[in-house]
């Protein structure tokens, strides 16, 4: 009867089976229950073919330049096409800096709904709040991953 029916649940089965005139109780139905094949919830790629439009992430990368010194890359990707919206470059880059470059990434009227960002700690109180305060005062959501989640680089 599951695999007939499979959105039937459990009291259901024991009414139709009833109806039938077999007498059994629900948790011996509960138990004779196959697995669900497929995951319970929405998977990630559900979620970006969903909000790919209004979905920017940020990071840093590092340059190395021929002179020994190290720059550090600011850089604002919109996840639609992976067009670069904005990019910047410092030799010290600071949690002040960093903020600055959030609004001068997004607009008021142009800020995207969902921004990915990894925990790096360049990201602190300020980083954080500004963020709040420019991109997601459209009621948005804040995305943080660990930079070594597999599942995110697909």
């Amino acid at each position: 009867m599951w695999e007939a029916n499979p959105t039937w649940g459990s009291p259901k089965i024991v009414a139709e089976l009833a109806m039938l005139g077999i007498d059994v109780a629900k948790s011996t139905v509960e138990k004779h229950q196959p697995k669900r094949a497929g995951p319970p919830s929405p998977t990630w790629r559900t979620f970006l073919d969903q909000h790919v439009r209004d979905l920017v992430s940020i990071d840093f990368f590092i340059v190395p330049t021929a002179t020994f010194r190290v720059l550090f890359v600011f850089v604002v990707l919109a996840q639609d096409r992976r067009r670069i919206v904005h990019f910047n470059v410092t030799e010290h880059p600071t949690a002040q800096w960093t903020a600055q470059q959030i609004v001068e990434a997004f607009p008021i009227d142009a800020a995207p709904s969902h921004l990915i960002r990894d925990g790096d700690g360049i990201y602190g109180e300020r980083v954080t709040r500004r963020i709040k305060s420019r991109v997601l005062a459209r009621s948005s959501r804040q995305l943080r991953y660990h930079g070594r989640t597999p599942m995110w680089n697909e």
